[in-house]
Formats: structure tokens, C-alpha cells, sequence
């Protein structure tokens, strides 16, 4: 089972203006992911950028990078571009490994690959934890997932779902309820259509754009991660997080 790591890397950000190049303890953001990447079992770990600002310093580290339009409404449709660029044959399994998660598993990376391989009538894999706060149940930054029998996704919402209707309030639910994290498997073939799909009415609703993945009709696989994943840098404060958590002293 082959697979490539696709990272995308937008230099504008909202909250944290240049996000890919800040320092994380002496090395870039985006290096420290694509090097947490190359501790997989990935074939190839591709930065996939609308910055040159970003491809020289992947180039100083040593990593490969490819150079896409500046305009592309999301990751996944920079990743489609990518992988036509880099001529990826269509059953290539490709994972999206977002460009702010520098203590990304490899494992977890290794694992949406598998599962995607394992799973042939999917077109998509990717990840979910076990919810086991109350804040995280309740907090709409939390997207949720809900499993089929199947382990395949039936819904991703930022509400607290399923709704346990019988339930006290401010109180989980018995039964198992997962979060989802946002690392993607792809079969290349998929990926190259998925920029051709109209967005569907509960992806806007949610903003989230797997919803677009299901309401066309594709299925996708979930796995579920033994360890908690840890999160992404989305907010200074999310930064300083990894910062003193990378720090030497530490």
C-alpha cells in the first residue's frame, strides 16, 4: 500500500497573518509538519502552495513543494491542482495533511491511508475521536461525526449530535460520540472531481465542506483514533500552546 502526503499552505491568514512560516521553536510551521509527514509511510510529502515566500523555505529544509493558484476557495480543491500538476495517476491514495497541525501523528496519517485502501467502494477516509467532555460535546467548534454500522460517515455536524433525547441536561450521552479531525485520504480520481461538485446546502449551513462529499453521494470511511489527536494551531493562543510544548526546556 503506496500512498503521497499532500500538504496545502496558504500564506494569507485571517487570525494568524502568515501561519505557515512562523517560528515554532527555530523551524517554520509547515517544515514542522511536512517533517511530522515524513515520519509516515508515505512515498512522497508535497507542500502545495500559492507562495514562492513558502517554497523557498521548503526548499531550505529540504522540502519538495509545487507552486498553485492563489484563488482556490479551499485546501482540498489546491490539493486537486497539485495532484494534477505532479501527474498522480488516479488510484493513488493521497492524504491531506492540513498545514497547521505540527504535532500531527504519523500513525494517524499512516491509518486514513490504510483504511482508504481496505475500503475500495469509498472515495474518501479520515479520522474521529472519542468525545469525552461535556465542553467538547457542547462547543460548536467541535464537529461532530455519526457512524454507520458500516464505520463510514452518515453526518458531520458542528451541533451536538446524535441528540440524546432522553438525556439530562449538561451531561454526555452513554453512548460513544466522536469529533471529527480534519486528515483526509482521497483516491486521486476523487479528488480531481471533487472541485467539479456543486456545494450543497448544509455545507453552507455547517461550513463544512465533507458534507459537499456525502450529499453527492460518495461514501466516507472514519477512523477512530485510540489517543486524543491534538489540535491545530488556529489562534494565538493555539500558538503558544505549541510553542512551549516544542520549547527545548520542555
Amino acid at each position: 500500500m503506496k500512498f503521497v502526503v499532500l500538504i496545502p499552505a496558504r500564506l494569507s491568514a485571517s487570525r494568524l497573518p502568515g501561519k505557515p512560516l512562523l517560528d515554532l521553536a527555530g523551524i517554520p510551521m509547515v517544515v514542522r509538519v511536512a517533517q511530522r509527514a515524513h515520519l509516515s509511510q508515505a512515498s512522497q510529502t508535497v507542500v502545495a502552495t500559492d507562495s514562492a515566500e513558502i517554497m523557498q523555505v521548503c526548499e531550505q529544509f529540504g522540502i519538495q513543494s509545487i507552486l498553485t493558484r492563489a484563488d482556490h476557495p479551499s485546501g482540498s480543491d489546491r490539493l486537486a491542482e497539485a495532484a494534477r500538476l505532479l501527474g498522480l495517476p488516479n488510484d493513488t491514495i493521497v492524504v491531506n495533511v492540513q498545514g497547521d497541525e505540527p504535532l500531527i501523528e504519523p500513525h494517524n496519517i499512516n491509518a486514513v491511508a490504510q483504511l482508504l485502501h481496505d475500503h475500495p467502494t469509498c472515495a474518501v477516509s479520515t479520522l474521529a475521536d472519542p468525545i469525552n467532555t461535556l465542553e467538547e460535546w457542547q462547543s460548536p467548534h467541535c464537529v461532530k461525526v455519526v457512524l454507520n454500522a458500516q464505520s463510514q460517515a452518515m453526518y458531520f455536524s458542528r451541533a451536538s449530535i446524535p441528540y440524546f433525547r432522553d438525556g439530562v441536561a449538561h451531561q454526555l450521552p452513554p453512548y460513544p460520540v466522536y469529533r471529527h479531525v480534519g486528515l483526509y485520504a482521497y483516491r486521486c480520481e476523487f479528488l480531481k472531481i471533487y472541485p467539479t461538485l456543486a456545494p450543497s446546502p448544509a455545507e453552507k449551513a455547517e461550513a463544512l465542506e465533507q458534507l459537499r462529499v456525502l450529499w453527492h453521494g460518495y461514501p466516507i470511511a472514519v477512523h477512530i483514533s485510540a489517543m486524543p489527536s491534538a489540535a491545530g494551531v488556529d489562534t494565538p493562543d493555539d500558538l503558544e500552546r505549541v510553542r512551549r510544548m516544542l520549547s527545548p526546556s520542555k
